[in-house]
């Protein structure tokens, strides 16, 4: 099979690019991340990702362009359910990216993660999938999470400390009573 995974990072593509390889996979990698804020963490996370991919031989789609501004329109007054059309966003593409280059399914280092919404994601990509017509392959790969974590270590890939969007971002950094006193990033 000729698989298109979307990949968030360098450390997260480690142990789907090892399992699907390992199911005999043929496997290209694509960064699709508008979400990730600043430009310069998104740039810190491509440069790991290629890193990787030199060292595991995995080849990489063209860059797609960054547009954080798209992504931020689509969650703009929606940041309790943000994860949603990042989602959404983010698969839809890879989906067509899929589809444009013939491969026989998609799927996402997204599912990698111990946190993020696995159930979210299989819903959202079973609809992309359905609209696109490029199948979705699903795998929980959390059970690989510390083998992945001490090989991207191994490796001195960066590891970023946040999700990626700016609301993941002041999660992780606002200081705890901040958060507590409000319900909602600031604005």
């Amino acid at each position: 099979m000729k698989i298109l995974l979307h990949t968030c990072c360098g450390p997260c593509t480690i142990v789907p690019l090892r399992e699907l390889r390992g199911e005999g996979a043929e496997v290209f990698g694509a960064y699709l991340n508008p979400n990730i804020q600043p430009y310069t963490e998104w740039q810190r996370r491509l440069d790991a990702l290629e890193e990787l991919a030199a060292a595991q031989e995995l080849r990489l789609l063209p860059e797609q362009p960054y547009a954080p501004v798209e992504w931020l329109r689509g969650v703009v007054f929606r940041e309790g359910e943000r994860c949603r059309p990042c989602y959404h966003g983010r698969l839809r593409g890879a989906a067509l990216l899929a589809r444009r280059g013939r491969f026989d399914a998609f799927t996402t280092t997204l599912l990698y993660s111990k946190f993020q919404k696995h159930d979210l994601i299989a819903e959202i990509a079973a609809a992309v999938a359905a609209e696109v017509g490029v199948p979705f392959l699903y795998r929980d790969w959390r059970g690989g999470w510390t083998d992945g974590v001490e090989a991207s270590r191994a490796m001195g890939l960066y590891r970023q400390p946040y999700c990626g969007c700016i609301y993941s971002e002041w999660e992780r950094y606002a200081p705890r009573q901040s958060r507590k006193t409000r319900s909602e990033p600031p604005t």
